[in-house]
C-alpha cells in the first residue's frame, strides 16, 4: 500500500525500533512507497511512512533492495555531499563515507553483511540516519 510521506520533524526526530518479522507489511508498504515515487526518490526509511523501525528501501537499477535492521560497520574515505529528501525541503550539505561495510537481514530475515560504494552507500547511509532521527 501507498504510504503518505512524513513531514513532520518531530516526529522525524525520533529513533526508531528494530524491526521484527511481524513488520512485513511495513517493508511492502515501504516499497510500495518507493516505488510511486521513484521520479523524486532513490531510498525511503520507514520513519519516512509513519513506522518507527529499522527498515529502509533503495534502488540499484530498476530493483528495489529492503533492508531490515542494518548496521553499518565500518566507514571509509569521508566526503561532503549534498542531498535532499522527501520528508524535507530542499538540499543540505552533509559528510558521507565512499566505502560503507553494511550487515542487515533481507525480506525473509536472512543475514547479510556486504560492503557498498559510492551513491549506494550514500543512500544507506542517509537511510540509516533516518533511525537516529538525524536530519541532514
Amino acid at each position: 500500500m501507498i504510504r503518505t510521506i512524513v513531514k513532520d520533524i518531530s516526529f522525524l526526530k525520533q529513533k526508531s525500533e528494530p524491526a521484527t518479522k511481524e513488520d512485513i507489511d511495513v517493508i511492502n508498504d515501504l516499497i510500495d512507497t518507493l516505488r510511486a515515487n521513484l521520479e523524486h526518490c532513490v531510498g525511503m526509511a520507514a520513519n519516512m511512512i509513519g513506522v518507527k523501525k529499522r527498515i529502509l528501501v533503495f534502488t540499484v537499477g530498476n530493483i528495489i533492495v529492503p533492508m531490515v535492521n542494518p548496521v553499518i560497520l565500518k566507514k571509509e574515505n569521508p566526503y561532503e555531499a549534498e542531498e535532499s529528501c522527501l520528508s524535507l525541503d530542499g538540499f543540505r550539505k552533509t559528510t558521507r563515507y565512499e566505502t560503507i561495510e553494511v550487515e542487515y537481514l533481507d525480506i525473509n530475515f536472512k543475514k547479510h553483511k556486504q560492503i557498498f560504494t559510492g551513491f549506494t552507500a550514500q543512500i544507506i547511509q542517509h537511510e540509516v540516519d533516518h533511525f537516529e532521527g538525524i536530519i541532514i
